[in-house]
């Protein structure tokens, strides 16, 4: 599955799922890196998306002007 195909809330819930084995502190340092890697784009894509939405809801609004 590509990343921009992902939805926002499944993206976000994988950022939770890492964020959770990243604190029991059992994974070696190559996982921990890939892990963190994957976090990055994750949080990169719910921000783009955020960011996205807040357009859209703003150009709807100001249309109604």
């Amino acid at each position: 599955m590509k990343k921009n195909s992902i939805s926002y809330d499944k993206a976000l819930k994988r950022v939770e799922e890492i964020v959770s084995m990243l604190e029991k502190g059992d994974r070696g340092i190559d996982e921990l890196s890939e892990l963190v890697k994957e976090a990055s784009g994750l949080v990169k894509l719910c921000k783009n998306k955020l960011r996205m939405t807040e357009d859209e809801i703003n150009n709807a609004l100001n249309e109604e002007e």
